[in-house]
């Protein structure tokens, strides 16, 4: 890397932090305001307050950092190009795709960085984040991940699990009944199971339940058996029980991955969550398309100044975001692969970014 790669990496990367910090400032001065009300009718303490902004810091970094990329190269180019510096570098034998390489590489770092981030990092904070709102703001129905409250749950398409409540302290359950049924287009119930008591037993990774009775009907005859102690085989197990009362956005990408295993396998209709699964490994790579705009926009000089450049960020960075959600509406639609929508929105800005590129001059 010669110095004028350090000198446009520097001004770049200069760009960028001072966009991110302004951006989120704004957001955050934003929000504070609209919710200042709120948080003074609730008697709600400052530090629980700064608490709050600490852990809904990186949600809105997430969804800036983007927006912040393609300012970043519109400035630092556009400044670049207004002191003629891109004019004497093109005469000095460098082209604008020589130009863009050290921008480039940091976008691809900045990319696979927000991808840990987005896919581990913010799912911690907003669980804090919401926490918060349970608790102190009145939001959700405050009860936390430690206790499970009636919850149902489709087993396989011919069983269904029903439990009144569930400690993940204890691992202790009260009151759950499992139906099976004949097959999925005769839902006839041939067995019933009624227990008292439910608990995971950890040495040997199996449920056991106590006190209860199973009712059989098979060959139009009726058969109760009394439990006093049994073992139950069910698919989903203590840490995924829990699970299920998470939010989707409180999962990082392997706990998403393995919430959406659990219900496919439970013969729910879950190809808008997969679609949203691969959509979200998609957005990172968000900052590296937007700057196959930026720079090639940046570079060639202009009358109309910066305004018209804040104006296309905003324009491309809505116009992105608009056709994401477009197009995962439409995919719920039609027969293509869930990895494929998830990433169309991605795949089309990428070649209109190259052809965007091309027709430039270099």
């Amino acid at each position: 890397m010669n110095k004028l790669d350090r000198y446009i990496l520097r001004s770049f990367a200069s760009t960028f932090v001072f966009a991110v910090l302004a951006l989120c400032t704004i957001f955050l001065v934003v929000n504070i305001l609209e919710s200042l009300d709120k948080f003074l009718d609730l008697n709600v303490q400052v530090l629980i307050i700064l608490k709050y902004y600490f852990y809904f810091f990186p949600e809105i970094l997430k969804l800036l950092t983007p927006v912040a990329m393609l300012i970043a190269s519109l400035f630092s180019i556009g400044r670049l190009t207004n002191l003629n510096e891109i004019t004497a570098m093109k005469s000095g034998g460098m082209s604008l795709y020589r130009m863009m390489i050290p921008i480039l590489l940091l976008s691809g770092m900045v990319c696979a960085g927000q991808l840990y981030f987005n896919g581990w990092i913010v799912p911690r904070a907003l669980t804090k984040k919401l926490s918060i709102e349970r608790q102190y703001l009145g939001k959700g129905s405050g009860s936390n991940q430690t206790q499970v409250y009636n919850l149902y749950y489709r087993e396989t398409p011919t069983t269904n699990v029903v439990l009144s409540y569930y400690d993940a302290i204890s691992k202790t359950g009260n009151d759950i009944i499992v139906e099976y049924y004949e097959s999925e287009m005769h839902p006839v119930v041939k067995k019933r199971l009624d227990a008292k008591t439910l608990q995971w037993d950890s040495v040997q990774n199996v449920w056991m339940i106590s006190n209860g009775f199973e009712r059989t009907f098979e060959d139009g005859k009726f058969r109760v058996r009394r439990i006093y102690k049994d073992s139950l085989k069910l698919s989903i197990n203590h840490h995924s029980i829990t699970e299920l009362q998470r939010a989707p956005e409180e999962m990082n990408f392997d706990e998403l991955r393995e919430y959406i295993t659990i219900l496919e396998r439970g013969g729910k209709d879950v190809r808008q969550k997969v679609i949203d699964y691969y959509g979200q490994y998609a957005f990172p790579f968000a900052n590296f398309i937007v700057v196959m705009f930026g720079v090639p926009f940046a570079s060639v000089k202009k009358k109309s100044g910066i305004a018209v450049e804040i104006a296309t960020a905003m324009v491309v960075s809505f116009v992105y975001l608009v056709f994401t959600k477009v197009s995962q509406s439409i995919g719920m639609e039609i027969n293509t692969h869930p990895a494929v929508i998830g990433w169309a929105a991605n795949g089309i800005f990428f070649i209109i970014g190259v052809l965007n590129l091309l027709r430039t001059k270099t």
